[in-house]
């Protein structure tokens, strides 16, 4: 029995999103891979330094990506606009949506700075021991240097995303980190104040960081100036200041888009401060499967940034059939390609934690801890591609609101009590069993809404193509 015509075309639909989204994706895999290896490159540098750098990079490098994450998801509120923008043919318009984005960039980058700059407040809670406490507000203090150019360079790399191109990110990704490398591994050992004084450790790192930030946002802004396929929208032309309208509108997508972002690794980094009280070995063997946890997190975020502007181009010409079958590529995508990580993560666990640490103490504790990352790859690989699909639709409140219920309610709630409270406290391990039912939640509740969003349009225009 032959297939009906609808049927065929949306198969053919299928395979035609899944191709475009897997050709967004892979340079965008790589780009944030590569740039993960900055995290990396720092806590294997540490790791094998000194255990109160390590700490001390644990405890700062998750404030720092807390701030940063939180105010960059506001200032990529330019994505979902420009695809939308870009789909309905309005291409004029694009330059304009661009520079209101650097505006609202640099405006968010005071309070960054000084978030980075006046760490008490967070670092209080972790109890530090002293030695790792200064370097840790060492570590941010050089850091906060760089955040201006951060978040310029993320309101940048949003639209490259919303117009379809991955792959300047790929390549300024690959030149930023290898530098990196080489700057980090210096670093690391300079002495303060010449010879005979203490390695610079963890604040080299900072440094290094702070200064790959401006390098990486003067590659954006020559590609912005030089690229062949960035000169028709005339970038550079007709400046204008902040318009409130469009701030408005930035604000209305990005606030709840930067509150997802700060309650998701938000509830990683109150897990660090929180299970400081253990003790460092502890506080550095959670840095490093959080790590591991945040490189395997590239692959779903880099297919949901993929699904979006492909949601996004058919949501602003109004081809809602379209838009539902590039959502569905992208779920399926993602749980195909998650549950074989998992697999692969598992069998190599071993060697991953061999690469990472020497000290069989540390080592003991994250193969104690990698069953639960492995147990979560699929459901945030669904809730991820769930969540950047519905910014594709501009949606954007309600994921925020499933959000906080998943990672501070069940996550880092349900994980307080059961590391720290219940009769038979469980450790670390509480925490991450608790961040896996979180993921479980987030991964069915935002399926259903995305299912629901789909649907909804496209039973409302029949007609679309």
């Amino acid at each position: 029995m032959s297939l009906p015509r609808a049927a065929i075309d949306t198969r053919a639909m299928f395979v035609q999103q899944s191709r475009l989204i897997a050709g967004y994706a892979w340079p965008m895999l790589i780009a944030h891979l590569v740039s993960m290896g900055m995290p990396v490159i720092d806590t294997v540098l540490l790791g094998h330094h000194d255990t109160d750098d390590l700490a001390a990079v644990a405890v700062g490098g998750g404030i720092y990506i807390t701030v940063i994450l939180s105010l960059s998801g506001v200032a990529q509120a330019v994505s979902p606009i420009v695809a939308q923008l870009k789909g309905a043919g309005r291409d004029g318009e694009l330059a304009g949506v661009l520079h209101q984005g650097f505006w609202l960039a640099l405006l968010l980058s005071v309070p960054g700075a000084l978030c980075l700059l006046y760490p008490d407040f967070l670092l209080e809670l972790s109890s530090l021991e002293a030695a790792v406490d200064a370097k840790a507000r060492a570590y941010l203090a050089m850091l906060a240097w760089g955040v201006p150019a951060v978040l310029l360079y993320r309101v940048f790399y949003a639209f490259c995303i919303a117009v379809g191109l991955p792959r300047p990110l790929m390549t300024i990704s690959l030149f930023c980190t290898l530098i990196h490398g080489a700057l980090a591994s210096a670093l690391v050992s300079v002495e303060w104040g010449g010879g005979g004084g203490a390695p610079l450790g963890v604040v080299g790192c900072g440094v290094s960081n702070a200064l790959i930030a401006w390098l990486a946002l003067a590659a954006g802004a020559l590609y912005m100036r030089r690229g062949a396929r960035l000169r028709a929208y005339r970038l550079f032309a007709g400046w204008r200041g902040p318009r409130k309208e469009t701030q408005v509108a930035l604000l209305r997508l990005g606030m709840p888009m930067g509150l997802s972002g700060f309650i998701e690794i938000s509830a990683f980094t109150f897990i660090a401060l929180f299970v400081a009280r253990l003790g460092t070995d502890v506080v550095a063997s959670h840095r490093i499967v959080a790590n591991l946890a945040g490189v395997l997190y590239m692959l779903p975020l880099s297919l949901g940034l993929a699904t979006l502007p492909c949601v996004g181009h058919a949501a602003g010409a109004r081809d809602w059939r379209r838009a539902r079958v590039s959502a569905v590529a992208g779920i399926a995508i993602a749980t195909l390609v998650s549950a074989l990580l998992g697999a692969a993560l598992w069998l190599g666990r071993t060697a991953l934690v061999d690469a990472y640490t020497d000290d069989p103490a540390l080592r003991g504790i994250c193969l104690s801890l990698i069953v639960y990352l492995v147990a979560n790859q699929l459901c945030d690989a669904v809730q991820t591609v769930a969540a950047h699909a519905l910014r594709g639709y501009k949606i954007t409140f309600a994921p925020m609101l499933a959000h906080v219920t998943a990672f501070w309610g069940v996550g880092l709630l349900g994980g307080w009590w059961l590391a720290l409270r219940s009769p038979r406290p469980m450790g670390i391990s509480g925490f991450w069993l608790a961040m896996t039912l979180s993921l479980v939640f987030a991964a069915i509740f935002l399926g259903w809404l995305l299912w629901r969003v789909a649907n909804s349009h496209s039973r409302a225009s029949p007609g679309s193509r």
